[in-house]
């Protein structure tokens, strides 16, 4: 099996703003699903939640705030997943509950090359 990174992306300026019994309905359908995948024993690592904030640092030297200046979507976190193929990862990724909030899962194959 070869293994893929989930990126999970959303733009939180965007998002309404959940109440306390949403998130935890959020958050139990994150389990869940990351439950899922590791009930199927395809779960390479189950990754973590990124803070808000950060800092990127440009060829030039220059360090900014962000990374949000340029993109409206941030990434709010990240999972490593074992499938055959791209798409059997595809299918893995249809169930992320960020899609539910209106973001997206970027899935990315993870190279075996040393």
């Amino acid at each position: 099996m070869k293994e893929y990174l989930l990126v999970y992306r959303t733009d939180f300026n965007n998002m309404p703003k959940p109440t306390a019994e949403e998130m935890q309905a959020l958050s139990k359908r994150w389990m869940d699903w990351i439950g899922s995948i590791a009930a199927q024993n395809k779960l390479g690592n189950r990754g973590n939640r990124l803070e808000v904030s950060g800092k990127v640092i440009k060829s030039d030297g220059t360090i900014t705030n962000g990374p949000y200046a340029e993109i409206k979507e941030s990434i709010g976190g990240y999972s490593i997943v074992k499938a055959e193929s791209y798409d059997a990862a595809i299918e893995l990724a249809k169930g992320c509950p960020v899609l539910t909030v209106g973001g997206n899962v970027e899935v990315r194959e993870i190279s075996q090359v040393q």
